[in-house]
């Protein structure tokens, strides 16, 4: 039975549960969860270690972390049902290992041994087997040899009896050639959307009763939201920025400072070929004179592409020792050879790019800005100690800005509230928080500012009344009678599609409406402008068959008008086809895992030490 692991590429599966073990060992050492608790269960006479649980409740919540991009707790882990999952994984094999010992699956020492000696983890610095790296290994995760050799060899007989079960299971052919059909299909699928112009008569005007009728039936539709009321004292850096003094020293040092944004030096678009030596070089440059081959040429010759020669826009001083030949061409051209740290070169000039340069006074009045802003954000840091010690004395808001610069202000604060301080998120994140018990605290902006705010009242969301939205009820009700007749346009076009015998060979034209039609649509096309509804229903209906299609408040009549069986022979078909069996086998495969171990577990019986679990876990927390 060893032997078979060797053949057929059943040794990558040995290397692949090899290195799960390993991999599933680092990092996790044995612990002792106290008493004589050393399993949390078993399959028959094949215990599940309360250690292995451990290091796979571990493993599985590392993992669930890198899949979330979060460091997810054992609890969070815990409530997506980490713990469930990893006692039914590790029963299952548990399942497979006593169903293996009852049938005699297992691999001799001999084999054993070389699949260790194989293994890279424990090779040394020569690339062999290394005794004591493998001793080492196994004491760092708490393993002697002897329980590390029985795990593996448990591991292997489990793969030889899984290998054996699911060895040729194919995929089923009905289902497979099926579901292939399905979904490699096309149609060609014929569609007018419903217009208002379509329909057969103008909407009426609605009285007032039929307007107030619509507006109480549909109140939610007509609500004012929720209001809070808010006072706050702020202090932004526009606020103070005329109290900072500037020198032009200051001005200058930050001009300097930003000379790379002010002074920007003649940059050339270049591609560069280089040669092993200067007279492969000339050579080169000689034939590019002549006419007898392009830069492009050159660089196939040297097995490139122009891609692979472009160095983008570079200055004078990227080029080093060839920026003088470079940058001495007047205009677009080549030159060279010219010598380069990698070589003799040849450098084509497809551009120049004009240095461009802001004087100190053309800058001066920016600087200044920017200047001000930055010292006045400084300033407020400085204040805002002073600031937050009188609010912690008992200040109200109307005292900070009897005290300090900072203004007082208030605002309706509402979902739609986006102007003055409320355009800042800190601002809405805490106005929609707070509640009449809290002290005003002092809030950063986003901006360098600060604020403190105070919640002086609720209005709660209320109906706005018929008479301040009657513009908006009667745009709401229009909306919704002119779908209704659309609707109604479409069932007529359907209904006339199944009964009008002109259909068959004018298709959706008989209907009157505009009709715009597709060929070739795979299952879940996108078309511009077109729901997808609309093209997942031509896709329900036989041929010739139209349907209503209501969308995103639109109204559509669709019907295939050529149903196309995938040509069996074309590459992406076949592609495809195979996918789908690979797919379908393994999952036929799995199911048979399954199924196999469930009925192990009941024949040889499964218990569950639920204070070892317990124990374990709480070791997790």
């Amino acid at each position: 039975m060893a032997n078979k692991l060797r053949t057929h590429g059943k040794n990558m599966v040995v290397w692949v549960l090899l290195g799960l073990l390993i991999l599933g060992l680092v990092g996790f050492s044995a612990t002792n969860f106290g008493g004589n608790i050393d399993s949390i269960g078993s399959v028959g006479d094949t215990k599940v270690s309360t250690n292995d649980y451990a290091r796979a409740l571990q493993r599985e919540q590392q993992s669930m972390s890198r899949q979330t991009g979060q460091q997810l707790s054992f609890q969070q882990a815990q409530m997506m049902g980490l713990d469930r999952r990893v006692q039914g994984q590790l029963f299952a094999q548990a399942a497979f290992e006593e169903a293996a010992d009852q049938l005699g699956v297992s691999i001799g020492d001999s084999a054993l041994a070389t699949q260790i000696q194989e293994a890279q983890a424990f090779h040394g610095a020569d690339g062999a087997f290394n005794r004591e790296t493998y001793r080492m290994a196994l004491r760092n995760q708490g393993l002697t040899e002897t329980e590390f050799e029985e795990k593996l060899r448990g591991e292997l007989s489990r793969s030889v009896l899984q290998n054996a079960i699911i060895t040729g299971t194919p995929a089923p052919g009905p289902e497979l050639d099926a579901f292939a059909s399905y979904l490699t299909q096309t149609r060609d699928l014929a569609y007018a959307e419903v217009e208002e112009a379509d329909l057969q008569e103008p909407l009426a005007q609605p009285t007032d009763d039929e307007l107030r009728a619509w507006h109480d039936a549909h109140e939610d539709r007509f609500m004012q939201p929720e209001t809070r009321q808010i006072t706050y004292a702020w202090l932004s850096p526009d606020m103070i920025a005329d109290q900072v003094q500037l020198t032009d020293d200051m001005l200058q040092e930050a001009y300097q400072a930003r000379m790379d944004e002010f002074v920007q030096p003649e940059r050339r678009l270049v591609e560069r070929l280089i040669y092993p030596s200067t007279d492969e070089a000339q050579a080169a440059r000689a034939r590019l004179d002549a006419g007898d081959a392009t830069f492009a040429d050159l660089a196939k010759d040297r097995g490139l592409t122009l891609q692979d020669t472009d160095m983008g826009d570079v200055t004078k001083s990227d080029l080093g020792p060839a920026g003088d030949a470079v940058f001495g061409l007047d205009g677009e051209g080549v030159v060279g050879p010219v010598d380069t740290s990698l070589g003799p070169a040849l450098f084509r000039i497809n551009g120049v790019l004009a240095g461009e340069e802001r004087s100190f006074e053309d800058a001066k009045e920016e600087l200044g800005d920017e200047a001000a802003h930055e010292n006045a954000r400084r300033l407020i840091g400085d204040r805002s100690s002073k600031i937050e010690d009188l609010l912690a004395g008992g200040a109200t808001l109307e005292n900070l800005a009897d005290e300090t610069d900072m203004e007082l202000g208030t605002v309706d604060f509402g979902p739609e509230t986006d102007q003055g301080i409320a355009g800042y998120e800190a601002f809405r994140a805490a106005a929609q928080k707070a509640t009449a018990e809290d002290f005003p605290q002092l809030v950063e902006l986003e901006d360098g500012g600060i604020f403190a705010l105070r919640l002086d009242g609720i209005t709660p969301a209320s109906v706005i009344p018929f008479e301040d939205s009657r513009d908006a009820v009667e745009a709401d009700w229009r909306a919704a009678k002119i779908l209704e007749l659309k609707q109604a346009r479409a069932d007529a076009a359907v209904a006339k599609m199944a009964d009008t015998e002109q259909a068959a060979t004018s298709g959706l034209s008989a209907t009157g409406l505009l009709t715009q039609s597709r060929q070739n649509l795979s299952r879940g096309a996108y078309l511009d402008g077109i729901p997808q509804g609309v093209i997942a229903r031509g896709f329900e209906l036989a041929q010739g068959e139209s349907a209503k299609v209501t969308a995103e408040g639109r109204v559509f009549v669709v019907m295939p008008t050529a149903i196309n069986e995938a040509d069996l022979k074309n590459p992406d078909v076949v592609q495809t086809h195979d996918q789908l069996r690979e797919q379908l086998s393994q999952a036929v495969s799995g199911d048979l895992l399954d199924l196999y171990a469930r009925a192990v577990q009941s024949e040889a019986g499964i218990q569950i030490d639920s204070s070892a679990v317990t124990a374990v876990q709480a070791q997790m927390r």
